[in-house]
């Protein structure tokens, strides 16, 4: 029974970490023109559609909604561009994941694809609502690439604690069986 709120725990604590993660690289990196942004709430979603989703389950469409809603509310002044962004990519998402066998590849390419999805998305989003006006050349090479790559080290990292995790998450689920 508890273990139903593991999910929506890890993702709430991301959601607060992704406020501070900026403080936590190094000042150099942050200083120049470069724009980072962690994505950590989509990485671990993403892990959530390739490891813990079935085929007819869209959990991680469903908490995307949710923790994308709460990141517009925290972090942005406009409503349900991330919420919307993120639907999109994890539904794109879980619907490859049912062609593409569940391994470390299949996450990163997925994560790159995911991540890349979602900050083209917003771009678009904000560029056409008028609220930014950057060129795509230094929207590319100044928030885009790094971006992706900061996400893609973060889905390295917690890779060997997740993955197994919410495979076997998803088969107690399954079997009904509720041990730790």
């Amino acid at each position: 029974m508890i273990k139903r709120f593991y999910i929506p725990l890890i993702l709430f604590l991301l959601t607060i970490l992704e406020g501070v993660a900026l403080e936590l690289l190094p000042p150099d990196l942050v200083k120049n023109n470069m724009l980072i942004v962690p994505h950590w709430v989509l990485a671990f979603l993403i892990f959530v559609a390739v490891f813990y989703d079935r085929d007819n389950t869209y959990h991680s469409i469903v908490y995307g909604l949710i923790f994308g809603l709460l990141i517009d509310v925290v972090y942005t002044g406009v409503l349900g561009v991330y919420m919307f962004s993120y639907a999109l990519v994890l539904y794109i998402v879980h619907g490859l994941t049912k062609l593409l066998q569940g391994n470390i590849y299949v996450l990163l390419l997925l994560g790159m694809l995911g991540v890349c999805l979602s900050e083209l998305s917003i771009y678009l989003i904000y560029t056409s609502a008028g609220l930014i006006d950057m060129v795509f050349e230094n929207y590319l090479l100044d928030r885009l690439l790094p971006t992706v790559l900061l996400n893609l080290v973060f889905i390295l990292l917690i890779y060997p604690f997740t993955a197994k995790r919410l495979a076997r998450w998803e088969r107690e689920q399954l079997t009904g069986n509720s041990t730790l």
